[in-house]
């Protein structure tokens, strides 16, 4: 720990100098210890460290009063383990204090073991005082099962939150790349030479669209892969899709759109973040989306996945996509989202519906399946006419994305290291999904797999299946209706989450009578997890009656 060597003025409390000081000034005032200071300073300072204020302190104890102070901020968590207390100094000046005070104290709070002098690491905090442990409640209420509770109540906003909060060893949740790949080395790089390059002005208050440098990048990837011919103005980096679609949302309800219809089955967070808009469903069959029936809900505007549809896998058809962009020209809105183009393994590139006809479709993109979800980086291209509201509609919302990952990004895409990354997931990929696709034929025979030819998840249907429950913590074995669809899916699910496989019942995401299905992500998890799962769900499903095939329920679960 620090020790004291400064002049006697450092080791006193500093007294006030006279207003029209005489010829000869008072002297300054040196109390008998410099410990316990008899007198509370007439010039006192609050410090920004736990809001310390001299002037609460008793007569005659200010290295008590500090150390009794530092020492209950432990006791109640406002300084954790580990964190570090302030220079002996540094807190002397804040509080006008000689720095003697501050020394003892912390010599003392070292003595009852509470902190330690680490050297150049200065004061730490190393051990939280003794208080004794609250009584618990007289009659704690049980938790409810997480699986009941999860796939029985209705989907609110929280529903994807529970999920993942959820314990599972093996997490099946569709939408993730291996983030285990993230490319940590070539990130750092890219920071390294983006704060190179970076100019004071870059750190201010920037374009609410996103940085020149980005927006360029954007632009050129865009290009390169999706074949979208835009000029940098016409690029909005957003916080994601979600922010895109919520901006949006906001935009085109002003302009007196009162419902956005959407695909179905599809995603059921889209449809979340188009609230408070109405979401009427069009159906979804092999060709894609059915355009008569999208004319049929009257909406003028509508959200699609043609690239690769979620959940379904399936490519927007030819003779589909051009009857769509006609009911564009017509004055139709297109809502791209192009979510995971960029992970395709048996076929070729699928053109944006944004390359076609860009002054009727909004596209929207991310890195969320490309790098990681936790960098919040996405990016909107809008038809002109929309363009000044949008970037309002930003500015009301955060003014714009943080300068540092932009320009880190920006590197990334134009060094060429995000190109090599997606060559490299793309192999990940595609072992995990040849192993989910062999676990289903072994442990599953009776489920049809979709979308398997790109993306991160497969769709499981089972045609015409019933189910006799979902199992539970408490009896697996209970006899109950047979069910059908959202039912049977959900029991499904409900029951693989309680024997640790964590899916999406198709239900989730469908808003019309179907058939029940999971949705599987691969993407981030190892091929030996993959099979063990497919094997679980394969035990699960036939328990349960889906598929055709019932297993007695004497028969073991494994």
């Amino acid at each position: 720990m620090n020790r004291s060597k400064g002049s006697p003025t450092d080791r006193t409390i500093t007294a006030p100098e006279p207003e029209e000081p005489g010829p000869h000034p008072p002297p300054r005032r040196r109390p008998a210890d410099r410990h316990t200071a008899s007198a509370t300073p007439a010039v006192s300072a609050t410090s920004d460290f736990l809001q310390l204020d001299p002037r609460t302190a008793p007569k005659g104890g200010l290295a008590d009063w500090l150390a009794r102070e530092i020492r209950s901020a432990i006791a109640d968590g406002r300084l954790a383990t580990g964190s570090r207390l302030p220079a002996t100094r540094t807190l002397a000046e804040e509080l006008r204090l000689s720095r003697g005070v501050v020394t003892e104290a912390y010599r003392r709070l070292g003595e009852d073991g509470h902190v330690a002098g680490r050297g150049r690491g200065g004061t730490v905090v190393l051990a939280v005082p003794h208080r004794p442990a609250p009584a618990p409640a007289a009659t704690p209420e049980p938790p409810a099962a997480p699986a009941g509770r999860l796939f029985t109540a209705p989907t609110g906003l929280g529903v994807f939150e529970a999920l993942r909060a959820a314990p599972a060893r093996i997490d099946l949740t569709p939408g993730r790349p291996d983030l285990a790949a993230f490319p940590r080395t070539a990130w750092l790089r890219a920071e390294r030479a983006a704060l190179a390059e970076l100019t004071p002005s870059a750190f201010g208050y920037g374009d609410p669209r996103g940085t020149s440098a980005l927006r360029a990048a954007v632009a050129r990837w865009l290009s390169r892969n999706r074949g979208i011919n835009a000029d940098p103005d016409d690029v909005m980096i957003v916080n994601g899709t979600a922010q895109a679609l919520r901006l949006l949302v906001d935009v085109l309800h002003a302009e007196g759109v009162d419902r956005v219809a959407v695909e179905d089955p599809g995603s059921l967070g889209v449809r979340q973040h188009l609230h408070p808009l109405p979401t009427p469903p069009v159906p979804v069959d092999a060709q894609g989306v059915r355009v008569d029936a999208l004319r049929a809900t009257g909406a003028a505007a509508v959200l699609l996945t043609p690239a690769h549809q979620f959940p379904t896998g399936v490519v927007l058809g030819g003779e589909r996509r051009r009857a769509l962009l006609g009911w564009a020209r017509e004055g139709g809105l297109i809502i791209e989202d192009d979510y995971d183009a960029e992970h395709r393994y048996d076929r070729p590139a699928v053109p944006a519906l944004r390359a076609q006809l860009p002054d009727h479709v909004c596209y929207t993109g991310s890195i969320s399946k490309l790098l990681a979800p936790a960098l919040r980086i996405g990016w909107l291209l809008a038809p002109a006419r929309y363009r000044p509201a949008l970037v309002d509609a930003r500015r009301l919302a955060d003014l714009g994305n943080a300068a540092l990952p932009q320009a880190a990004l920006a590197h990334l895409m134009e060094s060429g290291a995000l190109e090599r990354h997606l060559r490299l997931i793309r192999g990940h990929h595609r072992r995990r999904r040849d192993a989910m696709i062999e676990g289903i034929r072994t442990h599953l025979p009776g489920a049809t797999a979709h979308g398997a030819a790109a993306g991160l998840h497969l769709t499981l249907t089972w045609p015409d299946a019933t189910a006799t429950g979902a199992a539970t913590e408490t009896d697996e074995h209970a006899d109950t209706p047979p069910a059908t669809g959202a039912e049977a899916d959900t029991a499904l699910a409900a029951a693989a989450l309680h024997r640790g496989v964590k899916v999406h019942p198709l239900s989730w995401h469908a808003q019309r009578p179907h058939a029940p299905g999971l949705v599987l992500g691969y993407a981030a998890v190892p091929p030996a997890q993959i099979t063990e799962a497919m094997a679980e769900l394969g035990r699960l499903a036939r328990r349960l009656g889906i598929g055709g095939s019932r297993e007695s329920p004497g028969a073991a679960m494994g």
